[in-house]
């Protein structure tokens, strides 16, 4: 059945442009999609570029085999064409900022002022756990009671199992060492004298009282006087260390009192967990896996632009581009018959001069409106500010300064 919407020229067998096209009204089914027919500019402007496209291409002189709903078609590829290739260049931008962030918002047309801190930081979580700064894992404390004679214990048994429910723990530290140099300055026996009196006279304080009076020296004196006491327990006395194989410890020298040997671990579950959920995430190998959050490229919520909102550097652009595939479908029409039969002759038509002259109008156009974008991108307009400032600032340099005579 016959579309009584379109304008046919009176001779059916012979489908040209008419002059002008249908009146386009929300759902009027005119446009292959119908992405803009609710949009009042796009409804004034479809008609009227078609009939313009239909005048650059030879109307009324020649006829144009094409009716209304090709030129909207047309019309209405070139304005998704643009939206896309404006949001394409948006997401490259822009991912970095918004990767993690909630799906459930339009960024169409809005300006994304972020960085990708936010999600260096979350990345950066992991390695924070291992070096015991930060993260999304707690370190746990635990202890044992050494006994004296016993070198060997086996921390997974001891105490993974015992307290974490046979769950495998990871040790992190072993506090195992003498006390700090800083923490024995004053002891007796730190320079090998055998009372108070040497250590006061090494430091100083010969004549006074230590508990009322005090006598300032410089702090390199307290650094040379920890480094000493280190090398003396180094070299004269046995070294407190520790071996630690698959959670076996052992100490060094072998105890000989009894004493609680505390050290930190992490729950290898929890480091690793698999499928912990917690509002739409879970853990996969350490990492955090959000669902209704961006993602990829995939599903950056860029939706089409409306043709109502696009500037006038916009819309010449689709006019432009409106035009290119005009030309292609004509030409792919014209083409299908290459040569029509006239009394004495025949006319050969010009569809595969138009593909071509299409495709490479189209190509060009593609091209500059990148250009454009990418002369926008972040990176480009930092680059621009400082030759600005280097600018500037030659400029600034050619300019006398004043004498100040007081």
């Amino acid at each position: 059945m016959a579309d009584t919407s379109i304008n046919y020229t009176v001779d059916q067998d012979r489908v040209r442009w008419p002059g002008s096209g249908s009146a386009i009204t929300s759902g009027s089914g005119l446009t292959p999609f119908g992405f803009f027919e609710a949009d009042a500019v796009f409804q004034y402007d479809a008609p009227a570029a078609a009939k313009w496209a239909a005048t650059r291409l030879g109307y009324p002189i020649t006829d144009i085999e094409m009716i209304d709903r090709n030129f909207y078609a047309c019309f209405e590829e070139a304005v998704y064409e643009y939206s896309a290739q404006v949001n394409q260049f948006n997401i490259r931008n822009n991912i970095g900022a918004l990767q993690g962030t909630s799906t459930n918002v339009n960024l169409t047309q809005t300006n994304v002022a972020a960085s990708g801190l936010p999600q260096l930081i979350r990345i950066a979580e992991g390695y924070g756990t291992e070096f015991g700064v930060g993260g999304n894992v707690d370190w746990k404390k635990g202890y044992i009671d050494a006994q004296a004679g016993t070198q060997s214990y086996d921390l997974q048994s001891l105490w993974g199992n015992v307290s974490e429910s046979f769950n495998r723990i990871e040790i992190r530290r072993i506090f195992h060492e003498m006390s700090p140099a800083s923490a024995r300055i004053y002891d007796p026996f730190s320079m090998t004298g055998m009372s108070y009196s040497n250590v006061l006279n090494e430091m100083g304080f010969a004549g006074y009282s230590p508990a009322t009076q005090f006598l300032m020296t410089p702090i390199f004196e307290d650094l040379l006087r920890m480094q000493a006491i280190e090398f003396n327990d180094l070299v004269r006395k046995s070294a407190w260390s520790f071996e630690i194989i698959n959670n076996k410890l052992k100490l060094f020298p072998i105890p000989t009192y009894d004493f609680r040997m505390h050290f930190q671990y992490l729950v290898k579950l929890d480091r690793d967990a698999q499928g912990i959920y917690n509002s739409g995430s879970y853990y996969s190998g350490s990492q955090l896996v959000s669902s209704n959050t961006i993602g990829d490229y995939s599903n950056v919520p860029y939706n089409v632009i409306p043709y109502g909102s696009i500037n006038s550097v916009g819309k010449q652009w689709i006019r432009k581009y409106f035009l290119a595939l005009c030309k292609e479908v004509l030409g792919a029409i014209r083409q299908k018959y290459q040569t029509i039969p006239i009394p004495g002759a025949e006319v050969t038509l010009d569809g595969a001069e138009l593909r071509q002259e299409a495709a490479a109008e189209k190509t060009d156009l593609i091209t500059q409106l990148r250009e454009n974008l990418e002369a926008t991108g972040r990176k480009a307009q930092m680059e621009l500010r400082e030759a600005e400032a280097q600018q500037m600032q030659a400029t600034l340099q050619k300019i006398p300064l004043g004498i100040y005579i007081g």
